[in-house]
């Protein structure tokens, strides 16, 4: 999941920011790469303590969701990326039946596009993606 971030500098040259879609995720560096990479760390441990807690991933709205957001005037944005799937609990074995053709696309879908790490992450992928839209 990508979530959007919200930075500003300081006076000082340094930055710092927020994720809007994780009430409470502040993040800072002293340049934009190093507040980005504070970001991602402050974003997993956000969803490390939900998942703990056993709440879902909060799902990442879009940029167009935070526009008129007044705590979100004068700085830039930027998104970092989350592998989320490590927060949604353990992974439980399925067995399935497809028809053959289709599996055989799947597969080399999969295999073309780094995006998916496996069969199963495709599916689970596409799972979430539905389900997002229904919620």
């Amino acid at each position: 999941m990508k979530y959007p971030v919200y930075l500003h500098q300081a006076e000082s040259g340094t930055w710092s920011g927020f994720v809007p879609d994780l009430s409470g995720c502040y993040f800072a560096g002293s340049t934009i790469d190093d507040a980005i990479i504070d970001a991602h760390a402050a974003i997993e441990t956000y969803l490390d303590y939900r998942s703990e807690q056993g709440k879902d991933v909060p799902v990442a709205r879009t940029l167009n969701d935070h526009r008129d957001d007044e705590d979100c005037q004068g700085g830039i944005w930027g998104f970092v990326d989350i592998d989320t799937s490590r927060y949604e609990g353990k992974a439980i074995k399925l067995n399935i039946t497809l028809p053959q053709n289709l599996l055989i696309k799947i597969d080399s879908y999969v295999s073309r596009h780094g995006d998916f790490s496996s069969r199963s992450g495709f599916f689970a992928e596409l799972a979430r993606r539905e389900l997002l839209k229904h919620s």
